[in-house]
């Protein structure tokens, strides 16, 4: 992926991850375009950013997607770049029966949203140079966390769906997966604060570089997220799923 001059439009840049990448791509020469459900978060993150724009998006609402993606290529014909990166987790029991709206929700905003989005914006972005799509998912992926089972299961059906994407979209448009471990943001109550996290400022800083390489490489992995990432080639994914089900 080239490093400056697209138009990018990034999903869930209203707090954590979104937010910082969106300020950092600005920052590198980009137009940079927000969405999420929440206004008031956004120009925050907007404020004092001359080249990033907001717009209201619920990834979770199938039925608002179309109108969304038409409304954005209307506004910013420009747009070269998808970054899929809305997202909510929940911790559940799944032990026995339960409401299930929570994983609906989930299973609505972390999988159906970022498909439906590449749906809306996939012709549109074939016909654009140096296109790629963004697609963030989480070491949950490889080994999931079984307090947040239906969050690890999205994002591991969100990895496979961008693999598949890749496989498809070969010299058309570039897709690439950015999979964070655990985060110091406000993704679950308290994360931020949490020692064991990743702190947010590290995370960015090292995803960045490898945006900034010659190369983008297909999966963007810090270095505490490649224990995940790899453990059943290493031998050791039944060692973390043991030490995640203690959380």
């Amino acid at each position: 992926m080239k490093i400056s001059g697209n138009t990018i439009l990034l999903t869930g840049g209203s707090s954590g991850i979104g937010r910082e990448l969106a300020r950092r791509w600005h920052d590198l020469g980009n137009t940079v375009i927000i969405a999420s459900r929440n206004r008031d978060a956004l120009d925050k993150t907007a404020e004092g950013y001359e080249n990033i724009h907001v717009m209201i998006l619920d990834a979770g609402k199938g039925a608002d997607i179309g109108q969304f993606v038409r409304d954005a290529i209307e506004k910013f014909p420009a747009i070269n770049v998808l970054v899929n990166n809305a997202g909510i987790m929940k911790f559940e029991d799944i032990t026995g029966s339960r409401d299930l709206s929570d994983a609906e929700a989930e299973i609505e905003t972390n999988l159906l949203g970022p498909i439906r989005l590449i749906d809306g914006f996939i012709d549109h972005l074939k016909g654009q140079a140096d296109a790629a799509v963004i697609n963030v998912t989480s070491g949950l992926a490889f080994v999931p966390l079984p307090k947040a089972a239906t969050y690890s299961a999205t994002k591991a059906a969100l990895h496979s769906y961008t693999v598949s994407l890749r496989a498809k979209l070969k010299d058309a448009v570039e897709v690439i997966e950015i999979a964070p471990p655990g985060v110091q943001t406000e993704l679950t109550p308290g994360q931020s604060e949490r020692e064991e996290y990743m702190p947010l400022d590290e995370f960015i800083d090292e995803t960045m570089k490898q945006f900034e390489a010659a190369e983008t490489p297909p999966e963007v992995l810090t270095e505490p997220v490649k224990p995940f990432r790899h453990a059943e080639r290493d031998g050791k994914f039944d060692d973390l799923l043991a030490m995640l089900a203690t959380r």
